[in-house]
């Protein structure tokens, strides 16, 4: 049973788990249960998808009910004009606030620009070693993207070397195998927190929040960062 934190005439939107795909893509054969067809399922009622998230990443998606509302939030994301909110963890220890701001290539080789500014929650420094470091550090932040282009989160962190930790195909491998024998984590660290745009059919401003999955939860507690948990 799917989540649902958000629902009227003519949105709906759900706390994706990590692992799900939205809909059906040749590029995951392995996938047999999709976001777009358990929710159709759920709520009896045809939805259509207005944005996309990756397959590991959780939190916000949100879908359409009827086509005029699928068009007019399309538009909103195509224009930039839906503020979108993450949470990541990742390696080593990032600056207060940053800004990225770094063109990426899609598959057939068009290169388009790329903007994500973000704030650093918390930092954090365990007693683990790792290859010549006797410590291993963290960071929690959130991230803002004001464009939306494929896997952008995780190649701008991975960009400025400080990858999300649990991200396979951008990032750090050693950290990732730490993760993995250590804590026995394996989802990425990337969590789409919140939503907010205007309605599409009555211009009222809306706000969509996912809690955490209990897996990030898990993370943020073996970081230390209580007080950070309890303030999200």
């Amino acid at each position: 049973m799917l989540s649902i934190i958000y629902r009227d005439e003519d949105l709906i939107a759900i706390n994706k788990p990590n692992g799900l795909l939205v809909h059906r893509s040749p590029i995951a054969a392995d996938a047999s249960e999709f976001a777009l067809q358990l929710l159709r399922n759920q709520i009896n009622q045809h939805v259509y998808p207005v944005h996309r998230l990756d397959r590991k990443t959780s939190g916000v998606l949100l879908f359409a009910l009827n086509k005029p509302a699928e068009i007019a939030m399309q538009q909103q994301f195509a224009n930039n004009q839906v503020i979108k909110s993450y949470l990541a963890i990742v390696r080593g220890h990032t600056p207060e606030t940053g800004a990225i701001d770094y063109p990426l290539k899609k598959e057939n080789g068009t290169v388009q620009e790329a903007f994500t500014a973000y704030t650093t929650l918390a930092h954090t420094e365990l007693p683990v070693a790792l290859g010549k470091h006797p410590t291993s550090r963290y960071s929690l932040i959130r991230a803002n993207p004001t464009t939306g282009r494929m896997h952008q989160l995780r190649k701008h962190f991975s960009h400025i070397f400080h990858p999300i930790i649990g991200d396979r195909t951008h990032g750090c491998n050693k950290q990732n195998k730490l993760f993995t024998e250590t804590w026995e984590m394996n989802t990425m660290m990337l969590h789409a927190q919140q939503l907010q745009f205007t309605h599409p059919m009555n211009d009222k401003p809306i706000t969509v929040q996912a809690s955490l999955q209990s897996e990030f939860e898990r993370m943020m507690l073996l970081m230390g960062w209580n007080d950070a948990l309890i303030m999200l």
